[in-house]
């Protein structure tokens, strides 16, 4: 491993890659397993548990396998829950008592990809500290433990229960709302929820109508689920549901569609979960955190009810620990990451759409209603591809671009340009009052990219 030293295992979102190349191989998953035993593991009962979760990519039977391995050659007991989302692993690992949690993803990329996101004891992922520790285990940056003596090594579980557990705890956080009457279209996006999302949705009495349950091991989030909310757009219109619920891959995410088809962006979301809370007393601190992608139109509409909007790094990881920090109780991304801090330790998909359908049936108001809290400015965003990614501030004419965008701008719109923390991409983001605006600065933005960086 030592001729990868000088690559860094952990991104935004756990370790993730291409399937086959480092990092994501057998020999590296199972390096992770020994890796996340030697630095998690301590006394106390239950704490030499690790509880392992994944995705429907076909990838996630080779790491799975190898990640166990490198587990139980540590001493740990490995309890495997199959196809799960990431949410119902970090609620389990907490509730278990667990030393770890360890998800099997790769979100709401391809089936190519495959990560792994860790999860410490108390559900929440590893501090920077911790991540820096274990990759530089897996890196054979720290020295080896000795072997095990055969009867110390561990053993490796399937559960059988695991659903039902998470089942009960997500319609508990929405105090058991009963559905009956609503029509859903749920779209699993071929992922993590393809059987479990349907199901609570069913129990809790919603006519339910289903697309993307059917995983091949190949077909994540391929044209369907959260990156594709179209799809149960056109599901609702056709079958005259009351609202559309996509779901990632790891249905960590969630993108909700009114009754007319049409998507309702997340930062709507985010504002009628806040107005919501706020009413009932438990929006704590009167503050909402966001990430700079949301809107400026989401902090206008909180100005307007009181709300505090407080703004981090893109990452539902960043949110995370602003709320933690601070003590507040709710934020999240526009991406479709909403985190209810008295419920979960993490975005939850699932969790969100019963948080939402709830507030329908207490406000006896359709999404379309909910959503019109706030008005958004026209807004632009472009993904582009790119062969490297040098620091911005060392590219001159992108830089002066910037610049003269700010000060044409004054309040009436913002730009934000960054690099992708998964991907071989920049995001360029602008929002600006005047829509050809938005789409002008796009552009100028864009030639400039192409022109310094290819």
């Amino acid at each position: 491993m030592t001729s990868q030293n000088h690559k860094k295992l952990f991104g935004t979102d756990g370790i993730r890659g291409r399937v086959n190349e480092f990092p994501i191989t057998a020999e590296v998953a199972l390096r992770t397993g020994k890796a996340v035993a030697s630095v998690l593991r301590s006394s106390g009962p239950n704490r030499n548990r690790v509880l392992v979760g994944k995705d429907t990519r076909i990838s996630g039977y080779m790491l799975e396998t190898a990640l166990t391995s490198g587990l139980v050659s540590m001493g740990m007991d490995v309890f495997m829950v199959g196809p799960l989302p990431t949410p119902a692993v970090a609620h389990l690992t907490k509730s278990m008592g667990a030393a770890a949690g360890i998800m099997i993803t790769a979100s709401h990329n391809p089936y190519e990809d495959n990560g792994l996101k860790i999860f410490g004891p108390d559900g929440y992922k590893l501090s920077d500290d911790l991540e820096n520790l274990i990759e530089r285990h897996i890196l054979g940056a720290e020295p080896e433990a000795a072997p095990l003596p055969p009867r110390q090594i561990g053993k490796a579980h399937r559960i059988d229960d695991a659903r039902g557990r998470y089942i009960e705890f997500a319609k508990h956080t929405a105090d058991n709302v009963p559905l009956h009457g609503l029509k859903v279209v749920v779209d699993c996006g071929h992922g993590a929820a393809y059987f479990i999302a349907p199901l609570i949705f069913k129990e809790l009495g919603a006519e339910v109508i289903t697309t993307g349950i059917q995983p091949d091991g190949l077909n994540i989030n391929s044209g369907c689920g959260a990156l594709h909310p179209e799809n149960a757009g056109e599901l609702v219109r056709r079958h005259n549901a009351d609202l559309g619920i996509s779901f990632d891959g790891d249905a960590d995410r969630v993108i909700f569609t009114d009754a007319n088809g049409q998507v309702v962006s997340g930062d709507r979301i985010l504002a009628l979960c806040a107005i919501s809370l706020k009413e009932q007393g438990k929006l704590r601190k009167d503050t909402l955190v966001a990430t700079v992608m949301s809107n400026l139109g989401l902090i206008e509409a909180m100005k307007n009810h009181g709300i505090k909007v407080e703004t981090t790094a893109v990452g539902d990881r960043n949110v995370i620990e602003c709320i933690r920090k601070n003590g507040y109780s709710f934020g999240g991304e526009n991406s479709g990451h909403l985190i209810f801090a008295d419920h979960a330790t993490t975005g939850d998909g699932i969790l969100s759409a019963l948080q939402v359908l709830r507030m329908m049936r207490e406000r006896n108001a359709t999404l379309a209603q909910l959503a019109t809290v706030m008005h958004e400015y026209p807004s632009q965003l472009a993904n582009m591809p790119v062969p490297s990614k040098p620091p911005l501030d060392s590219l001159p004419g992108l830089g002066k671009l910037m610049k003269k965008a700010t000060t044409e701008f004054g309040d009436r719109g913002r730009h934000l340009i960054r690099y992708s923390g998964t991907e071989n991409k920049i995001r360029v983001l602008v929002e600006h009052r005047d829509a050809d605006e938005c789409r002008s600065w796009v552009s100028r933005f864009a030639a400039a990219i192409r022109e310094e960086i290819g």
